[in-house]
């Protein structure tokens, strides 16, 4: 199925460190959640419903619920969940989720980490536009915050 260019959004970094150390940062529920904002109630495994406050200033309002699909050790991590900042009482859990997916790739000098949401068309048309700016900006800076967290 092609994408539009607002059903997708990519972003990548290159880590001067080895997929290990990177993709523990990617899965421990802890060592995420410090470089990601969110404290989480549980680990990452294949199928797991993980959820989260989130600490950023401004959004401690705020939770994050994630699906766990897919964990190839050092390579793959995906997940499915619903993008938007949440106000308390609404929900977006009727909408089809986006589907979040990181790939890790040895490179010289280190790893090259890919974070990829798609699915975005499939938003309501009222939030469509906002989830993909907000997420776009939201990507951006994680990949900063991963970099940061790993020195």
């Amino acid at each position: 199925m092609d994408t539009t260019p607002t059903d997708r959004i990519e972003k990548s970094i290159q880590l001067r460190h080895p997929k290990s150390k990177v993709w523990r940062a990617l899965t421990d529920y802890e060592e995420f959640g410090s470089w990601f904002g969110v404290v989480l109630t549980g680990p990452f495994e294949r199928g797991a419903t993980v959820q989260g406050r989130v600490t950023h200033k401004g959004y401690e309002h705020m939770t994050m619920e994630i699906v766990i699909e897919r964990m190839e050790p050092e390579r793959f991590l995906s997940w499915r969940w619903h993008p938007g900042a949440a106000e308390p009482g609404e929900s977006f859990s009727h909408e089809t989720p986006t589907l979040v997916e990181f790939e890790l790739r040895e490179v010289p000098g280190g790893t090259l980490l890919t974070v990829v949401e798609s699915g975005f068309d499939q938003l309501p048309i009222a939030r469509r536009e906002k989830a993909f700016r907000d997420n776009s900006q939201g990507w951006a800076a994680q990949m900063e915050a991963i970099e940061r967290h790993l020195g």
